[in-house]
């Protein structure tokens, strides 16, 4: 079963691809991660589509990052790091066509490469936002300076240092910015397809030049916090028998901040 759906609309203009893990509340294994990237790369070369809805499938998550029995090699010498997550976003795959993301429940960890590299997000009433890294002996370092272009910094930082023991609510998300539209259960993907049904209306080469612009806008900054990445990982991770360790005996309670 493909791990990653596309379904279009000709008559729209519109896209929606699908993450299609629901069963592990569709985490990142390394074959999901080598799909996104490829669907990235054909939907450049598609001139049907003109705008890209993204989502997750089922009812419990949009992602929960990276899974975690996935198995990534790593080099030996410690100034090199591999991140398969590095290139599941659209932008970091050169697609230049608006993507907007529709979440429903879950979004934490490695989500955010996906959600910092989306144009806007609609999200519904289920949907919570989280950071698990600190908790489990792990930097999080990508998504933080991702949230950082989406969120104020005092939010960035409370999610990301809180760890598992709280969630920012679908409504604290839209009123800090992170999320541009709060539906009701459900309804995220319907409400994100039409606001790309009206971008895919417009001229092709102003829309994507507007994102390209509003992405450069914000580029050095994150270029710099990327470059300070693989170091502070490098640095501040557990070793990864610590980090299971912990993960295994991990708390259930979390507090959801309103």
């Amino acid at each position: 079963m493909s791990r990653v759906l596309v379904s279009a609309d000709e008559d729209s203009g519109v896209a929606v691809v699908t993450l299609n893990r629901p069963d592990r509340l569709n985490a990142v294994d390394l074959e999901m991660s080598g799909e996104l990237a490829r669907v990235w790369r054909e939907l450049r070369f598609d001139d049907s589509v003109r705008a890209v809805v993204l989502t997750g499938a089922g009812e419990r998550a949009f992602c929960t990052g990276i899974d975690r029995d996935a198995v990534v090699p790593q080099p030996s010498s410690p100034y090199a790091q591999d991140d398969p997550l590095l290139g599941i976003g659209p932008k970091a795959n050169d697609l230049w066509k608006p993507v907007v993301a529709a979440v429903r429940g879950m979004a934490c960890g490695g989500a955010f490469y996906l959600l910092g590299e989306a144009e806007f997000v609609v999200a519904d009433t289920t949907a919570e936002f989280f950071d698990p890294h600190t908790t489990y002996g792990m930097v999080s370092a990508y998504e933080s300076v991702l949230m950082a272009q989406r969120m104020p910094y005092g939010e960035v930082a409370r999610m990301a240092l809180m760890g598992t023991a709280e969630r920012i609510s679908a409504r604290r998300a839209y009123e800090v910015g992170l999320v541009s539209e709060l539906v009701a259960e459900g309804e995220a993907l319907g409400a994100a397809r039409a606001c790309a049904a009206v971008i895919a209306g417009y001229p092709t080469e102003a829309v994507q030049g507007t994102v390209r612009a509003l992405w450069a806008a914000t580029e050095a900054g994150r270029a710099q916090g990327f470059a300070q990445a693989p170091h502070l990982i490098a640095l501040g991770n557990l070793t990864g028998e610590r980090q299971a360790r912990l993960f295994a005996g991990r708390r259930r309670e979390y507090r959801l901040r309103q």
